[in-house]
């Protein structure tokens, strides 16, 4: 599966590709404004989105419903320090695949990226309808 990481911070980038990569998933770009990231999903296409919600130029929350709009088939994983129940529950709302709380380890992120890819997959089946009859 190939991955797009959004985060401001560095070491997180670094962390998440390190627990990625090592699952073989492919990370396509990271990068650390929101700018920078809604330019690589567009290009990138990828099947995931790993979103902070605190960037330097634009709200995660924002770029969320940007990327469901621009890249409706991706799942978006948010990833953020942020654990005030409003904002969480706004995210997946909103249409996030899931959301895991800084800081996390391996176990958190690979759990998070299954669950939000099976929550992904229900979502796009809900989206498509059921299958025509012939």
């Amino acid at each position: 599966m190939n991955v797009l990481i959004v985060d401001d911070n560095e070491m997180t980038r670094t962390i998440l590709r390190s627990i990625l990569v090592a699952e073989r998933h492919e990370v396509v770009a990271d990068v650390g404004t929101a700018q920078l990231g809604l330019a690589a999903a567009l290009e990138r296409r990828p099947a995931m989105i790993c979103l902070d919600i605190e960037l330097p130029d634009r709200s995660g929350v924002e770029v969320l419903r940007d990327l469901l709009v621009q890249c409706p088939d991706a799942a978006v994983l948010m990833i953020s320090g942020r654990q005030d129940i409003e904002t969480i529950k706004t995210c997946m709302e909103m249409g996030a695949a899931g959301y895991i709380l800084k800081p996390f380890n391996a176990e958190a992120v690979l759990q998070g990226v299954d669950a939000a890819l099976k929550r992904n997959a229900q979502r796009l089946e809900k989206r498509a309808g059921p299958p025509a009859s012939v």
